[in-house]
């Protein structure tokens, strides 16, 4: 497994469990990847794939609203009962 796997299989379960849709959790994965791509070192030692949650993060929240979020984590609860 390359690191921009890595990178993307686990920044993608993250927003899904956050309670993000699949689409825009594989949207933030992208553009994580992305800031992995670009930047020269992480912040601190041993946290590049934290920087890059970080982006794909704040990416998926302008992307939905807050009520969607809840939304689609209340669905993913219901159905694991």
């Amino acid at each position: 497994m390359t690191p921009t796997d890595f990178i993307r299989k686990h920044i993608t379960a993250a927003l899904v469990a956050e309670g993000f849709p699949e689409s825009v959790a594989g949207g933030g994965a992208e553009y994580g990847l992305e800031h992995y791509r670009c930047m020269s070192q992480a912040s601190k030692k041993g946290a590049a794939f934290d920087d890059c949650l970080y982006r794909a993060r704040a990416w998926a929240q302008g992307q939905t609203g807050k009520s969607e979020r809840k939304t689609a984590k209340k669905q993913r609860q219901g159905s694991l009962l």
